[in-house]
């Protein structure tokens, strides 16, 4: 015999692969999801074919009622809201709600955010986190309010960060995370059981802005720490990037050396490249030589060194990483 759903009606509100989880475990422990808003389809492909949502397929395959509001701030998207009569609303990764959405359900709307609130408000928590070379993440819920990111604090998950990370692997490790801190969140929520912490500033706040084409763009008059950081705080998207012969070269991956393998016989310029031309390649810093792992030319695809330097020659004209 199924356990009975939950008395508590939720609409829960995603668009990509990170939500999919947290919707998921509120399925698998029978919670009554009576809505799920998601993203219009969007086209996307060569041949521009519309496109469902990671969250809208797997809403679908579990039968789920399902909206797509071009607008939020629709007058038929909230008769259609206030039809439903949540008692709670859960965001994960979705846009901004306006006011009159998110204060409808009579218990209000929690946001699952992928930093240590605080911390790391805004669009692109993880990335800016690594790229900043941060020990420590996690993720947070915290109730709605007017300003961005401030409401108070539900629970939190700390997690420590390894010197390599990527952005994508912290991506997946706090998906996972974040859905069993939205779930334990309801729980809490629906027994009545929980206290709200305020957000309090008493230490520098680093913010976590939109990523643009000028953020990947890598300067190797910056330090090998630095320029380390950044690639993997953009690896697997949107990417690092410099300029090899004119054309772009998206870095992947990269590993800071020893100061043993960093020593040389001469000073090399910013943006120079040491190669032996069959297993390794290094780019100056400022302080030093970068080694780099994985990285994809213009109009390639994605490869390791050696199978890169098995297919590319250097030469003096094209042995110098732009500074972009």
């Amino acid at each position: 015999m199924t356990e009975n759903k939950s008395k508590l009606k939720i609409i829960f509100m995603g668009t990509p692969e990170f939500a999919v989880p947290s919707l998921k475990i509120l399925l698998e422990n029978n919670y009554n999801i009576v809505g799920v808003i998601t993203a219009p389809d969007k086209p996307a492909g060569r041949g521009m074919q519309l496109t469902e949502s990671a969250v809208k397929k797997f809403a679908l395959a579990n039968k789920l009622n399902i909206l797509q509001p071009e607008k939020l701030k629709s007058p038929e998207f909230e008769l259609h809201l206030q039809s439903l009569q949540a008692d709670l609303q859960i965001i994960v990764a979705f846009r901004m709600l306006p006011e009159v959405i998110w204060k409808m359900p009579r218990i209000g709307t929690f946001n699952l955010h992928a930093s240590l609130l605080p911390q790391y408000r805004g669009a692109a928590p993880i990335n800016w986190a690594i790229i900043n070379g941060e020990k420590e993440s996690g993720a947070t819920t915290f109730f709605l309010e007017n300003k961005i990111d401030t409401g108070k604090i539900i629970l939190q998950h700390k997690l420590k960060l390894t010197p390599d990370e990527t952005a994508g692997e912290l991506h997946d490790e706090l998906m996972l995370i974040g859905a069993n801190l939205v779930l334990k969140t309801v729980q809490q929520i629906e027994s009545e059981n929980y206290t709200l912490t305020p957000q309090i500033i008493s230490t520098e706040i680093k913010n976590a802005p939109k990523i643009f084409t000028e953020t990947c763009s890598i300067n190797w008059k910056n330090t090998t720490k630095h320029n380390h950081n950044l690639i993997r705080g953009l690896s697997p998207y949107p990417t690092a990037f410099t300029k090899l012969n004119g054309k772009i070269f998206k870095i992947f991956k990269s590993k800071l050396l020893d100061k043993l393998e960093m020593l040389n016989d001469r000073k090399y310029s910013s943006g120079e490249i040491l190669t032996d031309g069959k297993t390794y390649l290094r780019i100056q810093c400022a302080d030093g030589l970068i080694e780099i792992l994985e990285m994809q030319l213009e109009g390639k695809r994605k490869i390791k060194t050696e199978e890169f330097l098995r297919g590319y020659k250097f030469d003096e004209s094209n042995s110098m990483c732009e500074a972009l």
